[in-house]
């Protein structure tokens, strides 16, 4: 009977495994293509040259940034109403992929600014309030690393997450609310369809390139919570 049990979990790990290895694989695929779309078969753009080709990475990246803050905090809330660990991992998942991908959001768009704007930074509302992500983010994980463990530090991350979320909607419609030099967020309807196509596959593959990534860090954290657990038990 337990030899049994221990085969099916086996199994069991073995699927997830062989799936967790397709996801991976098909990002890649997906990966190099757009970057074979990026960089020899999509036209260059007339007005900004070949500087607007980062336009195919840092928009992607700047979606996860804030639908990962999004999944935080409504991973938090249901983690504040039902007290389930497995909400609590997601949230604290997806704010560690969040903080790398608003890193990147701003790392990206200081190299497209330089050569259009010809300054690495300014204070356009766009990028103002995506730093503003940035520091929501890594208050997250502050308060998670260097508070006492326990339900309090949960808590108070969880409230952080919750206000940064309000700001995910304010990145987007920055440039239609206030003066910027940021492009308004809607896909003009006369993009060239090579362009919208390359942009896709590139949004599809990040895409997909995360769900990979939040995978593999939500088991690693329930992994570590158990170990956490066996630790306090022995103590």
């Amino acid at each position: 009977m337990d030899d049994l049990i221990i085969k099916k979990i086996s199994n069991l790990i073995n699927i997830k495994n062989s799936i967790s290895n397709a996801t991976l694989l098909i990002s890649a695929v997906i990966f190099l293509i757009s970057l074979y779309l990026i960089f020899i078969w999509v036209p260059t753009e007339i007005n900004q040259g070949i500087a607007q080709r980062i336009f195919y990475f840092h928009v992607p990246i700047g979606w996860l940034g804030m639908i990962s803050i999004i999944i935080v905090a409504i991973s938090s809330f249901i983690h504040l109403i039902t007290k389930n660990e497995k909400w609590d991992n997601l949230a604290y998942s997806s704010a560690e992929l969040g903080i790398i991908f608003a890193s990147l959001i701003l790392v990206t768009g200081s190299i497209w600014a330089k050569p259009i704007w010809g300054v690495w930074w300014t204070w356009d509302p766009k990028l103002t309030t995506t730093l503003i992500l940035w520091f929501f983010y890594l208050g997250y994980l502050m308060v998670r690393s260097y508070s006492p463990a326990g339900i309090q530090s949960k808590q108070y991350s969880s409230v952080i997450a919750l206000i940064g979320a309000i700001d995910a909607p304010i990145i987007y419609m920055a440039s239609v609310w206030w003066r910027s030099a940021h492009p308004s967020p809607n896909i003009p309807m006369d993009l060239d369809s090579k362009m919208l196509i390359t942009f896709l596959i590139s949004l599809l593959s990040f895409t997909i390139l995360y769900i990979y990534m939040l995978n593999k860090r939500y088991n690693l954290k329930k992994i570590e919570g158990k170990i956490d657990e066996i630790y306090r038990n022995i103590n």
